[in-house]
């Protein structure tokens, strides 16, 4: 049941608050008055932490906290705590942290007790009312807890005491120490043992895309021949468009999947997951000439534009698995649905190619994929058969939005749109990109110059984070090596330069995940690994590398050596959770190549010039678009020599070509 009246959740923007706001909870937004409330009450606190478009998050709170009898007992004994993940991921890395450390395992809903000065001394993830699943339910934990709270305090605040320190200890270890010299090499060995031959990716199900794996391997092809890497990678692209997890009908990409197949997903669609697919899609169309790469990627960006794309300029976060209260029911048919669309015909035809059938493959009815069809088939089909079904779809009650709009995220997918347009020479793209940055440039800075992490309804709030300003360093790049535009270089340095002064541990090495000046958790944490969206310490520090390159300026590219220094000793341990790690080494290590365009950008022929290398794979390369009184030129420099100025386009194909051409060497 909700209430009538609201708690006090209803005067914030996070979506996924604002759907607890008439739960009968009395819950309290994370900030002084919850804390003060629990100190003067002498109450631990309940923290729950989740996103809009989770799943279980959902279920939970219908089973839990719309229970009145549950909302009691939280009311009674406890003061109770909404966070939205996404708007404050310092919050959600500390305590997942301490739930993984705690049970083993982690995910969300994040729940947790801890005491009124933020020490966590119970912690797990989705809990039904009641006992089922195997789990145990609140009502079966909350009485426990408030039983030790009132009759054994001081062992429960001992227990917080030593997690704490725990966790502060944790956050703060040394894992320095330098990669070995084969560290690419292990990795790629470690990437081969975990393939799996049959559909792609690595691992069993649940399978995600972690699209930063798959261009990590796309250079280390490049960078050595070795074969066996390329073909992991257009495998699992192959596979992942093939499956379920590629809204056929509506394009874009699902979370994950739930099976080996990629064939039934997790169907919320996050706006990190489609910038970072378009990215790997159009990388593997450079390095192979392959359309249907091509195709994906441009596929993504007609869903983003269509669905994910504010009226000012910048991108939504996310879309619900769940309409109606199912999951994944808006994106699924049966036979009789298409053919009443599309006719018997036309309609039996669309189902053979895309798999629907009377026995379905979802809960009786079936997720369109095309795991059993012949890519011909595919091809040949008549694509404004889908856009009928397409505009069908859109009469079905559509899943919930999360329209908030977050600096890291809007970083991804201006990168994308900018490599988009880098490959593909849409202008339409890059405009797309130019709009979404100033966006952020302009909406979404104090007026001393500081980013701020989420804009909604109007509002922006919260001290940017460490991947705010890594995501916008990187998309600041491939704007500036897209458009020549000096403003990009110019806010790419201000980035660097804020990012070192505001996150970097200058003892240690490393980035903090805060900022010098956030609010002070029990534990300012630095995130390494690389998990759906990558670490923001190591996109930092590829992009300190590619700054450096750009400018000059060789004090960013020893902070990013100080940061791959850090932590080499972790990296070494399992190579495969830090992909970004091994692109930043690749970057540091591999000899530089720079590659300038001077002359009349405007001219059709210095057009050519760019459109040549913006097209190839040189994932080595800084280029530099330079407006010159001059003949079009091109002025490439690699193995640490430079050759002479090019001026024909026929040259300059051949040296791209040779740029482009796969190393047979380390």
């Amino acid at each position: 049941m909700n209430n009538t009246k609201p708690n006090k959740l209803i005067n914030e923007k996070s979506p996924y608050l604002l759907q607890h706001a008439y739960n009968p909870v009395d819950w309290l937004p994370w900030g002084e008055e919850a804390f003060a409330k629990a100190k003067a009450e002498n109450k631990p606190i309940f923290l729950s932490i989740g996103y809009s478009t989770c799943h279980w998050c959902h279920v939970m709170e219908h089973e839990s906290f719309e229970d009145q009898e549950v909302a009691d007992v939280l009311n009674r004994d406890f003061v109770s705590i909404k966070v939205d993940r996404e708007e404050r991921p310092d919050i959600d890395h500390l305590y997942m942290s301490v739930c993984q450390a705690m049970t083993g395992q982690g995910g969300w809903p994040l729940t947790v007790v801890m005491t009124p000065d933020q020490k966590p001394f119970f912690a797990g993830t989705y809990f039904p009312k009641q006992r089922k699943y195997n789990r145990y339910g609140l009502l079966d934990i909350l009485p426990q807890i408030t039983d030790k709270w009132t009759n054994d305090a001081e062992k429960l605040l001992q227990s917080a005491e030593t997690i704490a320190t725990r966790t502060q200890e944790k956050s703060l270890a040394n894992m320095k120490g330098e990669a070995p010299l084969d560290i690419l090499e292990q990795a790629f060995n470690a990437y081969k043992s975990n393939y799996k031959s049959d559909y792609g990716g690595f691992g069993g199900a649940p399978k995600f895309p972690t699209s930063h794996n798959l261009s990590f391997l796309l250079r280390y092809y490049h960078m050595t021949g070795e074969s066996k890497a390329l073909e992991m990678v257009e495998h699992t692209l192959h596979s992942m468009f093939r499956g379920g997890m590629f809204d056929h009908v509506g394009k874009g990409f699902a979370r994950y999947s739930t099976d080996e197949q990629w064939l039934i997903p997790h169907f919320e669609k996050m706006l990190y997951d489609n910038a970072l697919l378009a990215m790997t899609y159009l990388e593997a169309f450079q390095l192979t000439e392959n359309h249907l790469y091509l195709n994906v990627a441009e596929d993504i960006f007609t869903y983003v534009l269509r669905d994910m794309t504010d009226s000012q300029g910048g991108f939504y976060s996310a879309e619900d698995a769940d309409s109606e209260g199912v999951e994944g029911k808006f994106y699924v048919w049966t036979p009789e649905e298409v053919k009443a669309v599309l006719g018997d015909e036309d309609g039996q035809v669309w189902c053979d190619v895309y798999g629907i059938t009377n026995d379905g493959n979802f809960e009786g009815a079936s997720i369109p994929n095309l795991l059993d069809c012949n890519l011909k088939e595919y091809i040949a089909l008549d694509q404004v058969l889908t856009s009928k079904l397409h505009i069908n779809r859109e009469s079905r009650i559509k899943p919930g939005k999360d329209d908030k709009i977050l600096t890291s995220w809007n970083g991804l997918m201006i990168m994308a749109f900018a490599k988009g347009a880098k490959v593909t020479g849409n202008t339409n793209y890059i405009d797309v990109a130019t709009r979404a940055f100033d966006f952020i440039w302009t909406k979404m800075r104090r007026e001393d110059g500081r980013l701020l992490a989420r804009y909604r309804d109007g509002e922006v709030a919260i001290p940017a984070f460490l991947d705010d300003y890594a995501f916008m360093l990187w998309a600041a790049i491939e704007m500036a090596e897209t458009t020549g535009d000096e403003h990009y270089v110019d806010v790419a340095k201000t980035l660097a330069d804020s990012m070192l002064d505001l996150f970097e541990d200058t003892e240690n090495g490393g980035f903090y995940f805060s900022g010098s000046d956030a609010e002070q958790l029990l534990a300012r944490t630095k995130e390494i690994y690389d998990g759906a969206i990558p670490s923001g310490n190591f996109v930092g520090a590829t992009n300190l590398i590619r700054i450096a390159r750009l400018t000059g300026a060789e004090r960013y590219e020893l902070a990013a050596k100080r940061t791959l220094d850090a932590f080499g000793g972790a990296i070494t341990r399992y190579p495969m959770g830090y992909s970004m790690y091994l692109t930043a080494y690749q970057l540091l290590n591999h000899p530089p190549v720079e590659i300038k365009v001077e002359g009349d950008l405007n001219l059709a022929s210095t057009k050519e010039m760019i459109r040549i290398i913006h097209e190839a794979f040189t994932p080595s390369a800084s280029i530099q678009l330079i407006a010159k009184d001059v003949e079009p030129r091109v002025l490439i420099c690699h193995n640490f020599a430079c050759q002479p100025p090019i001026h024909k386009i026929e040259e300059l194909k051949r040296s791209v070509m040779q740029l482009g051409n796969v190393s047979t060497s380390l």
